[in-house]
């Protein structure tokens, strides 16, 4: 690991509950924590703490880099503004909404048991029923199709046409779940130690990714599409997406080595570089020509990296952890 003065632009701040989301509103960094409440970082370090979810958990939080929403086991979904308003969009009475997703124009989707609900820009809401509980959902990148991952697949909806969803099959339980780019793969995290994935063009082959130590619970996208770098082992593992064929019959490759276990991943936006956090509570900057590190954060027992995100423009990176511990990096 080679000696890094990226640490000393680190921002560092402390929260008292676990991490369990970032984002960005505009200029201002999001921390969602466990406890319910919202920490805002805007310029000059300021901090604001909305109460997202009084005396409840919160369970999920993602945005687009504009709009930030989050749920928890309230039955809520919220928006917070830059400011610290907080505006409940849907609630769901009795129901944990741990599955959330929000596309570049706005519109969001969140789970409520079996009860998959998208919601336009305009408020108007259409929902289906998947075929078990929905436990992860993604926007594809164009056009407005919803994926949703359940026990034994993934359905694949359009919330602007009647028509069913569509089915993928696969026996297991499926966790996350992500689209490729060009929106001609799906691929899930599943609970046994592996990930499924589906090509969706030209036909609708099966894809297995296994040989993980742990569960993978991150993956990201390389800014060229060509890669998905995951979580799961010792080391950060990129599945090629180079082909038609995805990865099939391909071996991935490893980059990120270390002592711990690669906890979260998140490629830069713009260019081929990877931040990978840690079991130990490391923090790498990995360039993906040649596999070069740079350390963003040392290692600290007991905090665990459970966020990363960069901003759109890939010039500022935020990490959380489940202690509470997060910084934020900018870049020169």
């Amino acid at each position: 690991m080679t000696a890094s003065p990226l640490s000393q632009l680190v921002t560092p701040f402390a929260f008292d509950a676990h991490i369990s989301g970032l984002g960005w509103i505009g200029d201002t960094a999001a921390f969602a924590l466990a406890d319910g409440v919202v920490a805002l970082v805007g310029e000059g370090g300021a901090v604001t703490k909305a109460a997202a979810h009084p005396e409840a958990g919160l369970l999920a939080a993602t945005g687009n880099g504009r709009v930030f929403i989050t749920s928890g086991d309230d039955g809520r979904v919220v928006r917070i503004e830059a400011n610290g308003t907080v505006t409940t969009l849907r609630e769901a009475k009795g129901a944990w909404i741990d599955a959330l997703a929000v596309n570049a124009e706005g519109c969001f989707a969140y789970g409520a048991g079996k009860r998959a609900v998208f919601v336009d820009t305009r408020g108007q809401e259409k929902t289906f029923d998947a075929p078990s509980t929905v436990r992860g959902l993604a926007f594809a990148p164009k056009g407005l199709r919803l994926a949703a991952a359940h026990y034994n697949g993934a359905s694949l909806w359009f919330p602007n046409v009647v028509a069913e969803a569509e089915f993928l099959e696969w026996k297991g339980s499926h966790l996350d779940i992500i689209w490729s780019p060009d929106g001609r793969f799906v691929v899930s995290s599943m609970q046994e130690n592996a990930l499924h994935g589906w090509r969706l063009q030209p036909d609708r082959g099966h894809m297995r990714m296994a040989g993980y130590p742990a569960k993978t619970r991150s993956f990201s996208w390389t800014n060229d599409g060509k890669w998905l770098a995951t979580s799961g082992a010792d080391a950060v593992v990129l599945w090629p997406f180079d082909s038609k064929e995805g990865p099939i019959g391909k071996a991935p490759r490893e980059c990120g080595a270390h002592s711990a276990r690669v906890t979260q991943v998140a490629a830069h936006p713009k260019s081929p570089v990877l931040a990978a956090g840690y079991e130990d509570g490391t923090v790498l900057l990995i360039r993906l020509t040649d596999a070069s590190e740079l350390t963003v954060r040392e290692k600290v027992s007991g905090s665990a990296v459970t966020g990363l995100v960069w901003d759109e423009a890939g010039r500022k990176l935020l990490f959380g952890c489940a202690d509470g511990a997060t910084g934020l990096l900018v870049l020169p």
